[in-house]
This record gives C-alpha cells, structure tokens and sequence, in this order.
C-alpha cells in the first residue's frame, strides 16, 4: 500500500532563464570602445559606422562617441525596397 496517494506531473512549470536582451545605450548617449549597444535575436537593427555586430548578433562600439540611432533604406536580394533601423557611433 502507498504511504500517500500519487502527484500529478506538472507539463508547464518550467521556465527560461532570462536573456536580458534589447537598447542597452540610447540615442545622445556616451560610449566607450567596446560598449554593448543592443543586444538581439536575429539582426532586427544593422550596425553602422564606428560600430560591429558580434557573432550573436550584439552590436557594441568599436570608438568612443556617442551613439546615434537612424534608418537607410536597402535593397534586399529579391529586388525589394525596406528600411531599417542602424545605429552609429559619431
């Protein structure tokens, strides 16, 4: 006999640890070489100049400055027009 009656197994206790993703400095900020801009999941916002995208898709500062957010326009592959966010270390 069971000492005491049965659990259930829970389907959806788990969770994520938090990635802490998103604007790490904004528009008129200062910045030193080597400063976290944005960190992201895919390249929703490009790199521009004085700044470099790492390989998990962070942009961070290359020169010291301050940090300016604007849009270009780009032609994708297939010929079609969209703008996108950069961001720039002047």
């Amino acid at each position: 006999m069971a000492h005491r009656k049965a659990g259930g197994s829970a389907k959806n206790l788990k969770d994520s640890n938090p990635k802490y993703l998103g604007t790490k400095k904004y528009d008129g900020q200062a910045v030193g070489a080597g400063n976290i801009i944005i960190r992201q999941r895919g390249s929703k916002i490009l790199s521009g100049a004085g700044t470099k995208m790492g390989k998990d898709h962070t942009i961070f500062a290359l020169v010291p400055g301050k940090v300016k957010f604007g849009s270009k326009r780009k032609v994708g592959y297939d010929g079609q027009k969209s703008i996108k966010k950069i961001v720039t270390v002047i």
